[in-house]
């Protein structure tokens, strides 16, 4: 089913349409074809979305007919929208546009380069000692087989006590414990969605998601996130009502890329749609310890659950390290034994000596994560000190927590940005790595997860290049893979 937007909502995304940059120069029905452009180039107006009648936006913006007739005669011609007798215009790109999003990285060993393109940190140093410490605990364990599908039990309480001190009270029966977040998001898949059915995530969004739903050739709709304030509460209720998707992942705890958290309210109303639509919600909570601002966290989305709409999937990976690979499901108990279930098939279950070292950094949480609060928080800081330096014509909103700091740049310019800053022994993630269709171009996504003076640099080499984009490259190259 085509989802569509309503007059009223168009009207809002557009916002001062008639007052943006050049207008006086363009008449009314270019200007707004201009302006709908630049929803859809940015993501925040996704693609196969039915616009409303002529008349409906018209009064809505308060505007003649004619001049949204002929703004939808342009936006036509150039290739943004397509029509049908009878029903209706809907958004799409020029010749069919689309860019594959890959979530892949290709790991280098050049310790040259400046690495952008991975939002995680390097360990913290007390893993060596939670190590040890987890080999002492070992031999509890090797007189068994050592398969362990759901996970240790020892760890599995771990986390169910942390989602009970959040005040969403949970058991160990409903942990599994997976490879990371990553294989979490997979499983879950695997069971909640057959061939050809409708998802909905978010534009921008994380790209190993999008990876994910492509293996298994889900339909993927998108509701787009605001550059300043994150979500749209009308439109992304709406776009579950009208697609009525199998499955919604969300990322509502300083959202990757974006940076935003979403309002306690929005969760809630979020929640009883999904259940009226019949959807899934996928909540990743990667980013959940990772508050900087001393914000205050809203509940946990399955706080609100109460019909099992809700899986919840997080790890280790940001607010400890990538390289441990552990991460979890948390769902009902029944579901927690399916996935354990389809897991088996996969990859047996997760090695016992990781599990034991997450149960010794669990148990250290409080000291652990603050510390990791406060590394990120400088680092943070001193990105945006640099980028205000050497970059003021970017914008961004600072982010209250994660890891991530979403840019909107000068132009649409993301990618050639990338391919330009590898001559500078830099490594970006650039904005349409994050969608599906080949917009995003005006943004870039910027980790502040690697030390001060790392980040500093970077920006320099960054703005060195940027100058020179106009100028003709004297041969192509393949972009690098990028996570």
């Amino acid at each position: 089913m085509t989802s569509s937007v309503r007059g009223g909502q168009l009207a809002r995304l557009l916002g001062q349409w008639h007052s943006l940059p050049g207008r006086h120069r363009s008449p009314d029905y270019a200007a707004l074809a201009a302006a709908v452009r630049g929803l859809l180039s940015d993501g925040r107006l996704p693609l196969g979305v039915r616009l409303p009648a002529e008349r409906e936006l018209a009064e809505a913006l308060g505007i003649s007919r004619t001049t949204v007739t002929a703004a939808y005669r342009a936006l036509r011609e150039t290739g943004h929208l397509t029509s049908r007798r009878g029903a209706g215009s809907w958004t799409t790109l020029p010749n069919g546009h689309r860019v594959a999003t890959s979530g892949l990285w290709a790991a280098e060993d050049d310790r040259d380069v400046i690495d952008m393109g991975v939002a995680a940190s390097a360990a913290p140093d007390e893993l060596v000692a939670a190590a040890r410490d987890a080999a002492e605990d070992l031999p509890r364990y090797l007189g068994s087989a050592g398969y362990h599908p759901t996970g240790l039990m020892e760890l599995r309480e771990a986390v169910a006590a942390g989602y009970t001190t959040r005040g969403v009270t949970t058991s160990a029966e409903q942990i599994l414990i997976t490879a990371g977040t990553q294989q979490a998001l997979d499983l879950v898949l695997r069971l909640s969605v057959p061939a050809g059915s409708p998802v909905l995530v978010e534009a921008p969004t994380y790209p190993n998601a999008l990876a994910a739903l492509s293996a298994r050739r889900a339909r993927i709709n998108t509701h787009g996130l605001d550059t300043s304030t994150g979500w749209d509460g009308e439109l992304l209720l709406g776009a579950l009502r009208q697609s009525r998707p199998r499955v919604a992942y969300v990322i509502p705890e300083f959202q990757n890329p974006t940076g935003h958290l979403m309002p306690a309210a929005l969760r809630e109303r979020m929640v009883a749609t999904a259940h009226s639509a019949g959807t899934e919600l996928i909540v990743d909570e990667s980013f959940v310890d990772l508050p900087l601002d001393g914000v205050e966290m809203p509940p946990p989305v399955a706080v609100f659950d109460r019909h099992s709409r809700v899986v919840s999937i997080g790890g280790m990976s940001k607010a400890y390290w990538g390289g441990l690979r552990i991460g979890w499901v948390r769902a009902s108990a029944p579901l927690v034994q399916r996935l354990a279930a389809i897991r088996v098939g996969v990859d047996m279950a997760s090695p016992v000596l990781e599990q034991l070292v997450g149960v010794r950094l669990l148990a250290k949480s409080s000291q652990l994560v603050a510390a990791r609060r406060a590394q990120l928080r400088g680092r943070r800081d001193a990105l945006v000190a640099a980028l205000r330096e050497q970059l003021p014509e970017w914008s961004f909103v600072v982010p209250a927590g994660g890891v991530t700091l979403w840019a909107e740049l000068d132009g649409p310019i993301s990618s050639a940005l990338a391919r330009a800053a590898e001559d500078v022994r830099v490594r970006l993630a650039p904005g349409p790595r994050f969608g599906l269709d080949g917009t995003l171009e005006r943004f870039l996504r910027l980790p502040f997860t690697l030390p001060a003076e790392e980040l500093a640099e970077a920006v320099r080499r960054i703005a060195a290049v940027r100058y020179d984009l106009d100028r003709p490259r004297p041969s192509w190259r393949t972009p690098s893979v990028i996570a």
